[in-house]
């Protein structure tokens, strides 16, 4: 396409950039039909509109699958932040009325629903007491996407584990997470009464596959990491697989447990405890809604403000 300067942007232009997000995280119009609840031929014919508006191709289309141009990823990039910035000042507009409405995104580590330190569902039911208006989205997700989408501003606030801290990110300790070393009923340390540190190490084990407390704690105490997961239930599911130990939280694997399904080893030596802490960007400064939420999770959690 030809070379252009994209003058002012319109309504229209704005709902364009909407849709094509939508296209991008989806992973192609398909997908995004049902989020959009619009027919694939009105969002092709969005996606068309667009490219011609920015001057750019934004994303291949066809049988070898949905792909973003690399114009396409930096557009995308920036209607993160443009998108972001348009809720910021829609949020301060609505300080200025004394009232609260739009949209909050909040991101989640995984398994904290059966943590009993964790009072994330009484913040939720808080915040909807005081903001009943405010339309919520949650997600889960690995910590590195929970610190990327942070900073560029798809999620608001963030609840993780504390194992290291982001450059722009402000965080508050908020509950605790104990965590064991387990094996499934069909490894051959079931019915051992008694295991070594040395036959610990030399087992195969199951590792999250992103930087967490988990990789860290593995590498530390040099595990021979032989299978990789990326959530919880994934590493659950090896360990029951009886080839692998792997590290669970107390209280989500306590149903396992208790079924007769996995039994900690090594607790003397092979566990940890993790920190949880709320997550936000300071930059620019949280939104009357965003501040409501955070106070929440303080209430909920018994804590009082921690200054910034």
């Amino acid at each position: 396409m030809a070379t252009k300067v994209l003058g002012q942007l319109s309504d229209i232009d704005l709902r364009l950039l909407r849709v094509f997000r939508v296209v991008a995280e989806s992973g192609g119009v398909s997908a995004a039909e049902v989020e959009l609840n619009i027919g694939r031929s009105t969002i092709s014919r969005h996606l068309k509109d667009l490219e011609i508006r920015l001057g750019v191709v934004l994303c291949r289309r066809g049988r070898s699958g949905f792909a973003l141009t690399e114009e396409g990823q930096t557009i995308y990039k920036a209607s993160l932040r443009l998108l972001a910035a348009m809720d910021e000042f829609r949020g301060e507009v609505n300080d200025v009325h004394q009232q609260m409405t739009g949209n909050i995104s909040i991101v989640l580590f995984d398994k904290t629903v059966t943590n009993p330190q964790a009072a994330i569902s009484k913040a939720l039911r808080l915040f909807e007491r005081a903001a009943p208006k405010v339309e919520l989205e949650v997600f889960v997700e690995p910590l590195n996407e929970i610190e990327r989408g942070l900073l560029d501003g798809r999620f608001q606030v963030g609840v993780v584990p504390l194992q290291r801290t982001a450059s722009g990110i402000h965080y508050e300790p908020l509950f605790k997470e104990q965590m064991y070393l387990y094996c499934g009923r069909q490894h051959s340390f079931w019915d051992k009464s008694e295991i070594s540190n040395a036959e610990i190490l030399a087992a195969k084990y199951a590792g999250l596959g992103y930087m967490s407390p988990n990789m860290q704690i593995g590498q530390q105490l040099s595990m021979q990491r032989a299978a990789t997961g990326y959530d919880q239930e994934a590493i659950a599911t090896l360990i029951m697989s009886g080839c692998y130990l792997g590290y669970l939280p107390d209280h989500y694997a306590k149903q396992f447990v208790e079924q007769g399904m996995m039994k900690s080893v090594g607790e003397a030596t092979f566990q940890y405890l993790c920190e949880f802490s709320t997550a936000y960007r300071l930059s620019p400064k949280p939104s009357r809604v965003v501040d409501t939420f955070i106070q929440c999770l303080r209430q909920a959690h018994d804590l009082v403000a921690v200054p910034s």
